[in-house]
């Protein structure tokens, strides 16, 4: 059995990959560009994994086969090609309406009935397909042989409304702050499926006898579970798509209830992470400014290194509206959403192989140009 060589000069350094739905897409062509510039042989250059929501999905893929960049990158790359929304959610019609149709019913039981969870779509063939894919023995192998130090999943508690990393490690503690913790783990696919399950479009997930839902919700520091880890460096490969540009005020007409309901998922996904960097920042600076004799040695500066989307995921989505199944297509027009409306509900939902292969398209694109940046960050050269 072979076992990595532990280079105690070198940084450990965190590889963090944010929620996003269908968008995820984009951190796999991120990932093959780094992947192509490095050693067919090499293993991940991050001993620590954090992922949210469909990232924790693509974190899970990555630690299981952390032995080898280019196969972990390539067993995630043909998923991703190959992806149908079939394979995601039930997409036919007698599915999606009698779905709907049930939690109608139910809603008219007795309160004392334990109620399946109710959800917009049901993403069971997911489950289905996680099981069928990954895995996740192998991640415990991997940390054994040195070549992870942890994985981390994080969800969000619908019982107690903390935002929750369950990690698997065989070096680090629990940890518990305000609003949010840390709990030693063997991962699974419930864990899996409970850091993807977009509120109210995908069902709750029990894990120890908790419900739990997206990871993103309630996560008011994404860098947290990173930082309790062990991290000194941070790779962050985010989904948070370039604004169009408006006038100042300019709204042509209200927003409808799929605008609203985009606008809520973009703000869940994107904005906790930027207020963390920021407070990340702010904090790097102030250690910088004091003098070495009194630097605490629980406190040290983490470098962050950031690489988001160079286009615009909703004109994107867009284009490839049609390729949605029908009865997708009639469920999200009754809430508002049309081929060109401003609502990015269509992006994050879009799980169709023409929409995921340009996102990695894209993904590849904007890693080739900053992977002379992204090398040196993480110290390949």
């Amino acid at each position: 059995m072979k076992i990595k060589q532990i280079d105690k000069n070198k940084p450990k350094v965190a590889l963090l990959l944010t929620g996003g739905g269908a968008r995820a897409a984009y951190q796999v062509g991120v990932l093959k560009a780094l992947a192509q510039s490095m050693p067919r042989t090499a293993p991940l250059p991050f001993t620590i994994i954090n992922g949210t929501s469909a990232g924790a999905i693509n974190s899970a893929a990555l630690a299981s086969y952390a032995s080898c960049t280019h196969l972990a990158v390539r067993k995630l790359e043909s998923v991703w090609k190959n992806f149908s929304t079939s394979m995601v959610y039930k997409s036919d019609f007698i599915s999606v309406f009698g779905h709907l149709m049930r939690n109608m019913l139910t809603s008219f039981q007795s309160e004392h009935i334990n109620h399946p969870p109710a959800s917009l779509l049901n993403n069971q063939p997911l489950r289905n397909l996680l099981n069928e894919i990954l895995d996740l023995t192998r991640i415990e192998r991997n940390l054994h042989r040195n070549y992870l130090d942890a994985l981390s999943i994080t969800a969000s508690s619908y019982t107690t409304g903390d935002s929750v990393a369950f990690f698997q490690s065989n070096t680090q503690s629990p940890w518990r702050r305000a609003k949010r913790e840390g709990q030693a783990a063997r991962i699974n696919v419930e864990h899996l499926m409970a850091s993807s399950a977009i509120p109210m479009v995908f069902p709750s997930v029990n894990v120890y006898n908790h419900y739990f839902g997206d990871g993103s919700i309630h996560q008011l520091s994404p860098l947290s579970p990173c930082v309790h880890l062990g991290a000194e460096k941070i790779f962050i490969i985010g989904v948070d798509q370039p604004k169009e540009a408006h006038p100042p005020g300019y709204l042509p007409h209200f927003p409808g209830l799929s605008s609203i309901a985009g606008h809520l998922l973009d703000s869940v996904f994107t904005d906790t992470l930027q207020s963390d960097l920021e407070r990340l920042e702010r904090i790097n600076r102030t250690l910088g400014l004091l003098p070495g004799r009194d630097k605490h040695q629980e406190l040290k500066q983490i470098q962050s290194f950031v690489i988001n989307p160079s286009e615009n995921f909703n004109a994107i989505a867009a284009n490839y509206y049609s390729d949605m199944p029908l009865a997708i297509k009639i469920l999200l027009r009754m809430i508002g959403v049309k081929k060109r409306s401003q609502s990015s509900l269509t992006s994050y939902l879009l799980f169709e192989k023409r929409y995921t292969q340009h996102l990695i398209e894209i993904g590849y694109k904007d890693g080739l140009e900053k992977l002379p940046q992204i090398r040196e960050f993480l110290e390949l050269d």
